[in-house]
């Protein structure tokens, strides 16, 4: 009986569900002694361990076993009583097993707490209840935010020696909590405790009757973490190639978010060359689908080139493959920050050379104000713009903790410099006052006539607005402008088609295709229908205009009431068949680089004012649909 009950034991541990936490406070808030408690409380310890403690705070001259020195491995941490490095344990209990990364307190080891952090599900904030709210408390909740972690716990400790006062915990609550509205986070808790004494730790305490809540380690066994993981987007960066022989070609790799099943299509980036599962490989066998954190085997039905740092996706759902992105940046190095300098840049398993080209202002953790920096000190966090030597598939942070985050490495020493976490450029530089900012000299200002914006839609008999036609090459974007330009001007409105090829004949005949000539070429055109509706005509645009952030901006020079975001809505398969200009063909023969929807991705609006299918309307239809709601909108007087 005892044995199948200790074998019961064995197989419920084991398939309890992993929780990674990390705590985090300022310098002897207690961290250490309160993961001590925890896993001494919780019978987490063996004798061995229990006995070297013990002796351990004998030669400290401790009256008490201390239970930190469970943690403070190393040599100096016991003699300074501070935590230096990151301190991981493990322990479990029948209802789930636990990871725990203890980081140090110190401003100066502020690196150390990211390290410990990255990887976190939840995190624990320790405030001392006699000091309240320090800034480096703030601090450690605002990198926690940053990391993505979603689940926060505020541990106020010490506990005992403010005689265990509701009034202490409450005013430490409100204050932090006023600090917490402004960051993103989306579950914190607050819980007393007194860790040397044992309060609230594993057990709930009988000095605070006041409190209502659970103690820490009912919570950390029922939080949820299960929507945690994301599993819509796929995505597989391949770390190595495995062909041990002639009849094997497979790619190794960790499903880092989403799902895979064997038969299903996918597509490789950058390359953008399309195949199916053909097998899913393991050591314990064959499986017909994988899900995060599995590491396992894809091999695929073609035979692709394929080498580590690519990554393997489904086609209908694309990261974003760019030469440049923005993040918020922790510098973890003595050696500042140096603008335009190479660096090497490790993204999943992608290492490419790269440069920090702008430094938009660094990060006051105290109370989040933005400064005005030239650079970053060991420590500082800043948002900065990171220019690639090669486009990288990633996506925001916010999205994929796996994919968005990336550090930075010098290319001499191999040393890590700093941690990354990419940001999405529309919430930031969106914007008119971004774009203002640009200007070359401060004695240019905006002029104005005795004619006005009124006098101009009373002559016209209409009101200017820009309709932004944005959809894949072939989806009928120019067909459909010119026919909106022709049935306006049939019923006496004037009107006129910018086209992205004809733009780039003239105005902007020096850029290219990159993601960033992509972006100026969407400014330009903004500002170009900006002037056009200022003149009181009504502007209809036809570019692909990929990605939103670039939208958004041209929203935003353009007006917010004048823009109307139109998708021409068609697969890319139907635009394919189309390929007018055979642009498709040459894409995928690799003659066109970093062409949308084949190699380059394309992002849908999310709210568009309109979308027209044209796989299933045609252009009569089509033009009827945008008149029809433009005449809804008031913008035609008839």
């Amino acid at each position: 009986m005892a044995e199948t009950n200790v074998q019961e034991l064995l197989h419920q541990t084991q398939e309890a569900d992993l929780l990674r936490f990390t705590t985090a406070g300022s310098v002897d808030d207690g961290k250490s002694t309160m993961i001590g408690r925890l896993i001494y409380d919780s019978k987490g310890i063996y004798e061995d361990q229990l006995e070297s403690v013990i002796q351990a705070s004998k030669n400290l001259n401790r009256d008490d076993v201390d239970l930190a020195l469970l943690l403070d491995g190393l040599r100096s941490e016991r003699e300074q009583g501070i935590t230096i490095d990151v301190a991981y344990r493990y322990f479990s209990t029948p209802k789930r097993r636990f990871i725990i990364a203890d980081t140090p307190g110190h401003v100066q080891y502020t690196r150390n707490m990211v390290t410990g952090a990255s990887t976190a599900n939840l995190a624990v904030v320790l405030i001392d209840a006699k000091n309240g709210v320090l800034t480096q408390s703030k601090r450690h909740g605002f990198i926690a935010s940053l990391l993505g972690i979603p689940h926060i716990v505020v541990a106020v400790n010490k506990m005992d020696l403010v005689g265990y006062d509701k009034a202490v915990f409450n005013k430490i609550r409100k204050t932090y909590s006023e600090f917490a509205a402004k960051l993103n986070i989306t579950d914190l808790a607050y819980i007393p405790m007194s860790a040397l004494k044992g309060d609230n730790v594993v057990n709930k305490s009988e000095n605070m009757p006041w409190y209502k809540g659970v103690a820490l380690l009912n919570h950390l066994e029922n939080v949820y973490i299960g929507s945690d993981r994301n599993l819509i987007d796929f995505r597989f960066p391949v770390q190595c190639v495995n062909r041990p022989n002639q009849g094997f070609r497979g790619y190794c790799g960790q499903v880092v978010s989403g799902v895979i099943r064997v038969g299903s299509e996918i597509m490789v980036l950058p390359s953008g060359k399309k195949s199916r599962v053909k097998r899913i490989a393991t050591y314990d066998g064959d499986l017909e689908y994988v899900f995060p954190p599995q590491s396992v085997t894809l091999c695929l039905e073609d035979e692709i080139d394929i080498t580590r740092g690519d990554m393997i996706v489904h086609p209908r759902n694309l990261p974003k493959l760019e030469r440049e992105f923005e993040s918020m940046l922790v510098w973890m190095s003595d050696e500042p920050l140096r603008l335009n300098k190479q660096y090497l840049i490790k993204n999943s398993t992608n290492v490419v050379r790269a440069r920090i080209s702008e430094l938009f202002y660094r990060v006051d953790p105290d109370d989040l104000h933005r400064e005005n920096a030239e650079t970053l000190q060991l420590n500082e966090i800043g948002r900065v713009v990171v220019d690639l030597f090669k486009a990288v598939p990633y996506d925001e942070y916010r999205k994929n903790r796996a994919t968005g985050g990336f550090i930075i490495i010098d290319p001499m020493t191999n040393a890590t410099l700093g941690a990354g976490m990419i940001i999405d450029r529309s919430r930031y530089r969106a914007s008119v006052g971004n774009n203002q900012k640009k200007i070359v000299s401060k004695h240019i200002s905006r002029k104005s006539g005795e004619v006005t914006d009124t006098d101009r839609q009373r002559l016209l008999a209409q009101k200017p607005v820009t309709i932004w036609l944005t959809g894949l090459s072939g989806s009928g974007k120019s067909t459909i402008g010119y026919g909106i330009e022709k049935r306006l001007v049939d019923d006496g409105h004037a009107c006129y088609v910018l086209d992205g090829d004809n733009v780039r004949h003239g105005l902007n005949r020096d850029l290219g295709f990159s993601p960033k000539d992509r972006k100026e070429n969407i400014r330009r055109i903004a500002e170009v229908a900006r002037l056009f509706n200022e003149s009181g005509l009504i502007v209809v645009t036809s570019f692909i205009s990929p990605y939103r952030a670039d939208r958004e901006s041209a929203r935003n020079i353009i007006g917010e009431t004048r823009f109307f975001e139109i998708h021409i809505d068609a697969p890319v398969e139907i635009c394919e068949e189309r390929d007018p200009k055979g642009l498709y063909k040459k894409a995928r023969a690799g003659e066109i680089p970093e062409f949308t929807g084949v190699s380059a991705p394309y992002e849908s609006p999310e709210t568009p004012s309109l979308q027209i299918a044209t796989d299933k309307l045609d252009v009569r239809e089509s033009v009827d649909a945008v008149i029809a709601m433009l005449k809804e909108k008031g913008i035609l007087n008839e």
